[in-house]
């Protein structure tokens, strides 16, 4: 083989076999941040914060890592797999503050992309009102009527953000998603206020009932 041909052929396999490696160490890391991401939200839903602060310390290192590993390869680290498990990290620390009614941290708090931050954002809509539900099986709370409150300004923030699918990688479909979410949620919370006020009114009636009969 002519040397200027044996000399290219050295670089690229070098070059993408140091790629490849970089890819495989990748896809590890950002199968362990979505398990942590997920425990994180089950812990959230337990209200067993301890251990969903600790799994986000562990998700937050990988974050950082993977961010730090990938400098040399953008197209690995901006690539579906990366962000998306990046995203179920963001989607995790953002439920336990807002559930917890923490101040919220801003993107560059969590050290993520603005894009993969708001895919994060949107998707707590169905975790609040996971959690509104879970509330509503005991009755009708304010803390309930809060949490709509944050899925309203969430969706208010979402519509605003305009831009292509290129830029926001499918913001808009889980910004739609959104809206009924909070719809079905608002529903749930009225039904649930109205079978309160109900439950109240017969219970009153049925007291002064009570007290006519014994005069």
């Amino acid at each position: 083989m002519n040397s200027d041909f044996s000399k290219l052929s050295d670089q690229c396999h070098q070059v993408l076999e140091a790629c490849d490696k970089a890819r495989e160490d990748a896809l590890e890391q950002t199968r362990l941040l979505t398990r942590d991401a997920a425990n994180t939200i089950r812990a959230v839903h337990r209200q067993d914060y301890t251990v969903a602060e600790e799994l986000l310390g562990e998700a937050r290192t990988i974050s950082d890592a993977l961010r730090v590993n990938l400098q040399p390869y953008p197209e690995l680290y901006f690539s579906g797999y990366t962000q998306d498990s990046i995203k179920e990290y963001v989607e995790a620390r953002l439920t336990l503050d807002l559930i917890r009614g923490d101040p919220l941290p801003l993107p560059a708090d969590l050290n993520v992309e603005v894009s993969t931050y708001l895919r994060g954002l949107s998707e707590t809509i169905g975790e609040l009102r996971r959690k509104c539900l879970d509330i509503l099986r005991q009755g009708y709370s304010e803390e309930a009527e809060r949490l709509l409150d944050l899925m309203d300004e969430i969706y208010a923030l979402l519509v605003t953000v305009d831009y292509p699918d290129a830029v926001t990688h499918g913001l808009r479909r889980q910004t739609d998603l959104a809206r009924g979410i909070i719809e079905r949620t608002r529903a749930d919370l009225t039904t649930s206020l109205r079978q309160e006020c109900l439950q109240k009114a017969i219970v009153s009636l049925e007291k002064r009932l009570d007290e006519n009969g014994k005069e």
